[in-house]
């Protein structure tokens, strides 16, 4: 079936997507990579489809479904999604992702490729034509166009016009369709025919399957989660689908694995969101009140909280007092500090969820399961030698930063939980800075050392800019006695030298070991002081200013620095981690790079160029309208890097 008829029969409710089907999840690059096949004529993989009667279909979205016998789309979502999109403009009305991953496809008619609209790339340049506009309304529009080139001649100009012919001809490309029919074909029968078929596309986890399933008896299970997650990421946290089924599964079965909810029926899952929703609730607004947690770049060991959740449902959803909570959290930053979710989650969640499952002493055996992997829960000076914003011990510096007094250096103010009230208005400080180490051929591990980062407001940030240490320390202290400190920098001047770093760095390490471990003894003793207004302050009853993207894990970060040191080696700029994209304007923050060229790889020659592992289509957005070529993979950066900066570079 040529695919301009399939988009019809869409249209027409002849072919719709059954509920149980997950949302569209496909990226930019795959986007790419279907359109680059069709127009090489390279094969894209059959459509499989389920043929049942109207009456006995569950389908997504509100568009109209035929009388008498519909086709429920079981494989080539994604595919037809993307093209129903590219060519409509709009996505289908079964659609449930972000249209940004289609919205704005360009074809270079000179280069055959195809990429998403930049600005400083595309605008005013006739090579670059939309393909929703060629398709839609054909060629004709861009003849004149071309005319406008300088020195086109007319066998350019033919080679031009069947490009964009071929470009149109995509959609009179014929797709196999498979059918599964009989009336055999139960709804579970389907499923399991869909879990299999799947797997070998875009590969679905195992939470997918598990939610497949609940799908077929709950449609409307992945809409009311989703609503949940929508809730979380307004208040700064960036939760997954999985992550809450894992949750919900945790507490009404006590197990990890999702092949628990096997028996689980829609009112228990139903009761189970609610509980899980509740749990999640508190835990985020005792990590933030209690912790200064406050926001997803900081939240370590999410996969801690389904048996955080699981312990606060078997307690009926509040704690005994405000030791029980204190010992609980100071459980939660050891999970995070020392990896214990970091692999074979299932295997050690099942673990630990064995130790919780008798009331009494829960607390205490899983505290003395983290006492007997580590053989000493005790911070070291040591343990502060990670560097880098993916480092685990960054989360504790911030957290020491909100809870235990530190002073901001432009104020002398502290720089508290219950006085900011939201992440975004700290900004990450280099006290030695980056540019000053590089100079003086320090490595990037001590450039970027958790030690050498401090927290400050965004204008304290600002005033200090690139000065060196041994010059604006002195004058901090003078202004405001003490702040230095509060910060646990080591007070003696002579190591505030750029020369003394590596002295700087084992000095400060010692001091905040010691803060940690004064910190997390208050909360286990039960002596912590209470912090009333920290806590009577809802994380969700105030306005959030999350700033999406950033690196958050230790394979991200792996990755990332495998790029840097690849682009090195080539003889181009190191790139940026972590950059902070800001308005030029005013000056808001927009967005955190993983890795950014803000002057390009070519620096004042190419567009600016962004590496973006494993980020929401709204970060791709921000980065796109701010100019950046932005690449989702190695793979496909290293491409553009060989073909685009170092060929040329050797023309």
């Amino acid at each position: 079936m040529k695919i301009s008829t399939i988009l019809d029969q869409i249209d027409l409710g002849s072919i719709a997507l059954p509920e149980f089907q997950r949302g569209y999840v496909w990226n930019r690059d795959q986007v790419r990579g279907l359109m680059h096949s069709l127009y090489r004529k390279h094969p894209v993989g059959s459509l499989l489809v389920w043929v049942t009667q109207t009456e006995h279909a569950d389908a997504r979205g509100n568009g109209p479904i035929s009388p008498g016998w519909v086709q429920l789309l079981l494989d080539g979502q994604q595919r037809i999604t993307s093209l129903y999109g590219i060519v409509r403009g709009q996505p289908p009305k079964f659609f449930d992702g972000n249209r940004q991953a289609f919205s704005g496809l360009h074809f270079n008619v000179e280069e055959e490729t195809f990429e998403f609209y930049a600005p400083m790339k595309m605008k005013d340049n006739p090579l670059w034509i939309e393909v929703n506009r060629v398709i839609g309304k054909g060629i004709g529009p861009y003849m004149q166009q071309f005319s406008t080139i300088p020195d086109i001649d007319q066998d350019k100009l033919t080679e031009y016009v069947n490009r964009l012919l071929a470009v149109c001809a995509i959609k009179d490309i014929d797709l196999h369709i498979e059918q599964v029919t009989g009336e055999d074909k139960t709804v579970d029968v389907v499923v399991d025919i869909f879990n299999r078929v799947n797997s070998g596309g875009t590969k679905l986890s195992k939470g997918d399957l598990a939610l497949a399933k609940i799908c077929a008896q709950w449609p409307e299970a992945r809409d009311e989660m989703k609503t949940r997650l929508s809730k979380w990421s307004k208040a700064g946290y960036y939760f997954r689908l999985e992550w809450l089924l894992r949750n919900i599964n945790t507490i009404l079965t006590g197990e990890a694995l999702f092949s628990a909810l096997k028996d689980i029926d829609t009112p228990q899952f139903k009761s189970g969101l609610v509980q899980a929703e509740k749990a999640v609730d508190s835990l985020l607004n005792m990590t933030a009140g209690r912790l200064g947690l406050d926001h997803d770049r900081v939240l370590g060991s999410r996969y801690s909280f389904p048996l955080l959740a699981r312990y606060m449902v078997q307690r009926g959803g509040t704690l005994t007092d405000q030791r029980e909570r204190d010992a609980l959290l100071y459980w939660y930053v050891h999970t995070f500090l020392w990896g214990r979710y970091a692999g074979s989650t299932e295997s050690i969640l099942n673990q630990d969820l064995a130790l919780i499952e008798e009331a009494d002493g829960a607390l205490d055996r899983l505290i003395n399961q983290l006492r007997q992997n580590r053989g000493d829960l005790r911070i070291k000076a040591d343990d502060f030698k990670g560097w880098s914003l993916g480092a685990r011990f960054y989360p504790l510096l911030y957290m020491l930063t909100r809870v235990q007094g530190a002073r901001d250096w432009g104020t002398g103010l502290p720089l508290s939980a219950n006085m900011l009230g939201n992440f975004s208005t700290l900004h990450l400080h280099h006290i030695c800075p980056k540019a000053l180490l590089y100079r003086c051929n320090y490595s990037r591990p001590e450039v970027n050392a958790i030690a050498n980062f401090c927290f400050l407001t965004q204008e304290s940030n600002i005033k200090i800019q690139d000065r060196a240490p041994e010059e604006y320390l002195p004058e901090i202290e003078r202004k405001f006695p003490g702040a230095l400190a509060s910060q646990w920098i080591p007070t003696d001047p002579d190591l505030w030298r750029v020369e003394r770093h590596r002295d700087f760095l084992a000095a400060r390490r010692e001091l905040l070991a010691n803060a940690s471990n004064d910190f997390l003894d208050s909360l286990l003793s039960g002596s912590r002081p209470e912090q009333v207004q920290a806590q009577s302050v809802s994380l969700f009853d105030r306005e959030s200013l999350a700033i999406p993207g950033g690196v958050t894990g230790e394979e991200e970060e792996r990755i990332l620095f495998e790029c840097l040191d690849w682009v090195v080696e080539q003889g181009l700029p190191e790139g940026e981690l972590s950059y902070e994209l800001t308005d030029p304007n005013t000056g808001e923050l927009l967005a955190v790079i993983d890795l950014a060229w803000p002057n390009g790889l070519q620096e004042g020659f190419s567009d600016p160029v962004a590496l973006l592992i494993d980020e929401d289509l709204q970060v791709e957005q921000i980065v796109n309208q701010a100019g950046y070529l932005f690449f989702t993979n190695m793979d496909s950066f290293k491409a553009y890097v060989k073909q685009s900066i170092l060929a040329e570079a050797l023309a």
